[in-house]
């Protein structure tokens, strides 16, 4: 269900910037755009056929060029990397994930670029920003690694000689940045702050996220 939901927020995204497409070709374009950052390269082309024998009639327009893909290689060349359009294409998938989900996991091998790219999407967020153009963002993110503390450290925990609740680092984070308290002078209160868990994903700590990633958007911890 949560699948669908995306699909259908997407799609009316879509909608109401092309009111005049059909909604067929709306509806391919919203699960190609909502799926394909989800799937493997070897799966795509599978995915793709199957698209096609559901939709043979349906010619896909072009996808139109936006602004954030104009001006991704400026900003590559500004953080003094290489623009390169595989690159580009997968800060633009994160950009529509983003669209339609609160809560994103870039999965992939070390050095495959998957702090470059949230990083390269923060930088292009708050350049499209400042320059005046909607629908993006003034992004801050703070990074920890969920791995390298302890389960009471990363979501807090009583203290077991002073019988007090101590908070974590992460729900410290999420507290901070829920009630708009980011000891920052130029942080903009409408704009996007991440919390990024830069780690492995195991159950341990992945069990507790439950209640944030759906739509509850809430983190439970054992102080209630």
């Amino acid at each position: 269900m949560r699948a669908v939901k995306s699909l259908l927020v997407m799609a009316g995204s879509l909608k109401r910037a092309e009111p005049n497409l059909e909604e067929d070709s709306i509806l391919i374009k919203a699960m190609k755009s909502s799926n394909i950052p989800k799937f493997l390269k070897a799966d795509i082309p599978l995915f793709t056929s199957l698209i096609y024998d559901l939709f043979p009639t349906i010619k896909i327009p072009e996808a139109v060029v936006s602004k954030l893909e104009e001006m991704l290689p400026g900003e590559l060349i500004k953080m003094k990397m290489q623009p390169y359009a595989p690159f580009q294409e997968k800060v633009i998938q994160l950009f529509d994930t983003f669209n339609v989900r609160f809560g994103v996991m870039l999965v992939g091998v070390s050095g495959s670029g998957k702090t470059t790219c949230y990083k390269t999407l923060a930088h292009a967020s708050n350049t499209m920003k400042a320059q005046g153009e909607a629908n993006f963002f003034k992004v801050e993110y703070r990074v920890l690694n969920p791995k390298s503390i302890s389960m009471g450290e990363l979501y807090g925990e009583v203290d077991v000689f002073t019988q007090e609740w101590m908070d974590g680092l992460a729900s410290s984070l999420i507290r901070e940045v829920n009630t708009n308290q980011i000891d920052d002078p130029t942080w903009d209160p409408s704009g996007r702050y991440w919390v990024v868990f830069d780690g492995p994903v195991d159950a341990l700590w992945i069990e507790n996220m439950n209640t944030v990633l759906d739509d509850n958007m809430t983190l439970c911890l054992a102080n209630s």
